[in-house]
C-alpha cells in the first residue's frame, strides 16, 4: 500500500513519540479498491491534547476526539489529515449522536464502532493490516455488511441506513447489501425520520451525483427509505403511462436519470430528470393508452418546490431545478416553431439555463423508451437558440451614433445619415478592429463631401456584404448542428 508522504509523516511523528497510530476508514478501503481515497484519516491511542503537542499547526474544535492536523501540502486532500483517538460510543438517544464519548484502549474497540466492515479495516505504517470484522472478504464479495449487531449500528445513527445505499451505488453496480444487513434497514427505516433534512439532503446528492445514480434511487425503494425521502417519488410506482411511454412513471423517472447519470451531465440535470415527472399520478386523468397527464409540467414544477425547500436545498439550486422541471415539455416542430417563440422559451428558462434544459428533454425521451436522445428536430432547435442568442450583425454596433454623423457633418437627421452609418459598419465587417472612433469619424468626413447617388451605391454594396456575413455565419451555425 502506497501511503502518501505526508500522511506518512503524521504516523512517524506519532510512532515516534511513543504512540500507535493507524490509517483507517474510508481511504483504506479506496486503496484496497484501487481507488485515490478522497481523504485520509488516522487513528491513535494518543489524547487529542497530546496530539495538540506534537503537531504545532493542528487544532481541535470538536466533540469527536479528532485533531486536524495542517501540512504543508500542495495538494487539496492532503493539506490536513485528521487524526483521532481510540474512542468508543455508548447509548444514541437521539439516533443521530452519541450521548457520550469515550476513550477506547484498544484499536481493535475502536473498529468494532464503526458503521461497516470495510470501513473498519487499518492499516499502520509497516503495512500490516488489521481487520477483526474480515472487512477485505466484504470488498472481494462487493458485499455491504453493517460491524457486528446492524439493528444497533442503525440504532446509533439511522443516516447510516442511507450510507449502505450510497456506498451500494458509488462503489459499482456489482455492489449489494448483505441481506441480514438489508433485513435491519427495512426493518428501522422509519428511524430517518429523526435524521435531520441537511443531512438526509448530503447523502441523497452523493447517491444521485454517482455513476450508479438509478441504482441508488432504486436501493433506497427497496429498503423502504425512499418513503421518508422523496415520498412522491416512491408513490409513482406502478402507475400506469400512456401509448407514448413503455414503462411506468417510476420505471420512466429512473431512465431518465439513468442516462443522465450515463452521460455525466450535471447535478442539477439529474434531480430535474428524476423529478420532472413527479405530478402525474396527482393529475392523472383514465386509464390505459389513452390515459392523459394535463398540467403535469405547472403541477411538477410547484411540488418539486415543495420537495427541494422541505430537503433544504440551497435557493439557487431550487430556482435551476424548478424552471428544468417546469419548462421540460417545451413544444418544438421544425416546421411550426417561430423565431419569437423560442427567443419566448430563452427568456422564460434563461440563456444560462438552456443546455440543461434540452438534456432534461434528452433524458426524458430516453427514459421514454425511444432510441435517440437527440433527433433533428432537437439539433434544429439548438441551432435556433444560438441564432437568436446571437448578437445582432448591425450599424449599433459601430462605435459612433447618427448623433456623432449629424454634429460632425452638420446636417439634419434623415436618408443620408443612414447610408453614411451603413456604409461605415461595411468597413469594420472587412477589418473589425477599424471600429475605433477617431478612425469612424476621418472616414466619415470623406463620405460627407459624396453626393446621394455615390452613397446610395456604396450603402447598398455594404448591405450585401453584411447579408453574405449573415449568411456564412448562419450557415456555419448550421453546420455545427447538423441540420440544413
Amino acid at each position: 500500500m502506497i501511503i502518501p508522504k505526508e500522511v506518512k509523516f503524521v504516523l512517524e511523528k506519532l510512532e515516534k513519540n511513543g504512540f500507535k497510530s493507524h490509517i483507517v476508514g474510508g481511504c483504506v478501503r479506496d486503496v484496497l479498491l484501487g481507488v485515490e481515497p478522497n481523504d485520509w484519516d488516522v487513528t491513535t491511542n494518543a489524547k487529542p491534547e497530546e496530539i495538540e503537542k506534537i503537531f504545532k499547526k493542528s487544532f481541535y474544535e470538536n466533540k469527536f476526539l479528532t485533531v486536524t492536523v495542517q501540512t504543508e501540502s500542495k495538494i487539496s486532500n492532503l493539506k490536513e489529515i485528521e487524526v483521532t483517538s481510540y474512542r468508543s460510543e455508548a447509548k444514541y438517544s437521539d439516533k443521530r449522536h452519541p450521548d457520550e464519548i469515550s476513550f477506547a484502549k484498544t484499536l481493535e474497540e475502536d473498529l468494532a464502532r464503526r458503521d461497516f466492515t470495510i470501513n473498519a479495516i487499518a492499516v499502520s505504517l509497516k503495512g500490516e493490516i488489521i481487520d477483526p470484522f474480515l472487512g477485505q472478504k466484504d470488498l472481494e464479495k462487493r458485499i455491504i455488511r453493517a460491524v457486528g449487531d446492524p439493528e444497533k449500528r442503525f440504532g446509533e445513527d439511522a443516516l447510516r441506513m442511507m450510507r449502505a445505499v450510497r456506498l451500494a451505488s458509488v462503489l459499482g453496480d456489482k455492489w449489494e447489501i448483505e441481506p441480514k444487513t438489508a433485513s435491519a434497514i427495512q426493518k428501522n427505516a422509519f428511524l430517518l425520520e429523526s435524521i435531520s433534512k441537511e443531512r438526509v439532503r448530503d447523502e441523497l446528492i452523493k447517491i444521485i451525483s454517482s455513476k450508479n445514480a438509478a441504482k441508488g434511487i432504486d436501493l433506497l425503494r427497496k429498503m423502504e427509505l425512499l418513503k421518508y425521502i422523496l415520498p412522491e417519488l416512491a408513490e409513482s410506482c406502478g402507475v400506469s403511462q400512456n401509448k407514448h411511454h413503455i414503462y411506468d412513471c417510476y420505471e420512466h423517472s429512473l431512465k431518465s436519470l439513468e442516462y443522465a447519470a450515463r452521460k455525466g451531465f450535471n447535478f442539477h440535470v439529474r434531480l430535474a430528470a428524476l423529478l420532472h415527472d413527479i405530478a402525474k399520478p396527482k393529475v392523472k386523468r383514465g386509464e390505459g393508452e389513452e390515459a392523459t397527464f394535463y398540467n403535469h409540467e405547472v403541477v411538477g414544477a410547484k411540488m418539486t418546490d415543495n420537495i427541494l425547500n422541505r430537503l433544504k436545498f440551497p435557493k439557487k439550486d431550487i430556482e435551476k431545478i424548478v424552471k428544468l422541471v417546469r419548462y421540460h415539455l417545451f413544444y418544438y416542430n421544425v416546421d411550426e416553431v417561430t423565431e419569437s417563440s423560442v427567443r419566448r422559451l430563452v427568456r422564460q428558462v434563461g440563456p444560462e439555463n438552456m443546455e440543461e434544459l434540452l438534456q432534461v428533454r434528452m433524458a426524458d425521451r430516453i427514459g421514454s423508451g425511444v432510441p435517440k436522445a437527440e433527433p433533428y428536430k432537437l439539433r434544429h432547435l439548438k441551432y435556433v437558440i444560438e441564432k437568436v442568442s446571437q448578437d445582432p450583425i448591425s450599424v449599433t454596433n459601430l462605435k459612433i451614433t447618427g448623433n456623432d454623423v449629424t454634429k460632425e457633418l452638420k446636417i439634419v437627421p434623415g436618408p443620408k445619415v443612414g447610408y453614411i452609418l451603413n456604409i461605415l459598419f461595411g468597413l469594420i465587417l472587412d477589418n473589425p478592429k477599424n471600429n475605433k472612433k477617431g478612425f469612424l469619424l476621418k472616414e466619415m468626413k470623406k463620405l460627407g463631401k459624396l453626393s446621394e447617388k455615390e452613397l446610395v451605391s456604396l450603402a447598398e454594396k455594404a448591405k450585401k456584404e453584411r447579408e453574405k456575413v449573415e449568411t456564412k455565419r448562419d450557415e456555419m451555425t448550421k453546420k455545427k448542428y447538423w441540420v440544413s
